[in-house]
């Protein structure tokens, strides 16, 4: 048998903690990303429904969903991906760009100071959290372009003493780096490389020459949006192209409803903060 097909088949799954909040003042009442759109209706009920779909599929791999409550006004705080980054047990909490968000980052603030952190901040420049950055287990990869300031690059690297990799995204729709690029686990990633710079595309090319390459009609219902825990890799139903592309790998896909909430710009990554402590 093939060393790298024995690898695949000894993938295995770690238990993870995430960070979740329910939706329950979601809605779409404001555009900050080419997905929102305040005419077209959206049902608070069915992206509750969606949301608990995917809360149900973690705690059935085995993962702790712990919660952070929801604060009226703020529609978008059902994505807690953008609330934080979380890794050594350290929180670098968000520093929102627009205005409609910058109020979640009290929350998180206010969650993360109860205790049980060795260090807890937040950024100085505009820093979207796991939006925009994305841990390997080594390193980041941090997206900039839309989002992000390039500053908060520097600045997470000197908060976590971790190194930060900087990618640059040039496509609207993909705004944040988790809706172009999914960590897999053991130096493997998955990326629409249509969603980056000729010059980032070199820098994964070169880092990552084994990636699973998405195709646009994966891409384009935020396929990329994924989860993985090493073993399980928790996607939106609708890649079904990525799906089989992570079986051939080994991987165990689990596809998520999240079409509702896609109308604000998110799904499963979005919704999901993972807390490295």
């Amino acid at each position: 048998m093939e060393p790298e097909r024995t690898a695949r088949e000894k993938r295995e799954a770690a238990p993870r903690q995430y960070l979740m909040c329910r939706p329950t003042y979601f809605d779409v009442t404001y555009s900050i990303n080419p997905w929102m759109d305040p005419n077209r209706p959206t049902s608070p009920q069915t992206g509750l429904a969606q949301w608990k779909g995917l809360s149900d599929t973690f705690a059935a791999l085995g993962h702790d969903v712990r919660l952070i409550e929801p604060v009226p006004g703020l529609p978008d705080m059902v994505f807690a991906a953008n609330g934080a980054i979380v890794v050594d047990g350290k929180a670098l909490v968000a520093r929102f760009r627009h205005a409609q968000r910058q109020g979640e980052s009290a929350a998180y603030l206010e969650w993360f100071g109860r205790g049980g952190w060795s260090a807890v901040g937040q950024a100085e420049y505009v820093n979207e959290g796991e939006g925009d950055f994305l841990f390997t287990g080594r390193e980041f990869l941090a997206g900039t372009g839309f989002r992000s300031d390039p500053r908060a690059h520097d600045e997470v690297a000197a908060f976590f003493g971790r190194p930060v990799i900087s990618l640059t995204l040039v496509d609207p729709r993909f705004y944040h780096l988790d809706t172009a690029l999914a960590v897999l686990g053991d130096g493997e990633v998955m990326y629409h490389p249509a969603a980056f710079s000729a010059a980032s595309r070199a820098v994964l090319a070169e880092r990552f020459p084994d990636a699973i390459l998405a195709e646009e009609a994966d891409a384009a219902v935020f396929g990329l949006n994924a989860l993985s825990d090493g073993r399980n890799v928790v996607l939106p139903r609708q890649a079904t192209g990525l799906a089989a592309r992570l079986r051939e790998r080994g991987y165990h896909p689990h596809g998520a409803d999240l079409t509702e909430l896609l109308k604000a710009g998110g799904s499963v990554k979005c919704c999901t903060l993972e807390l490295r402590r």
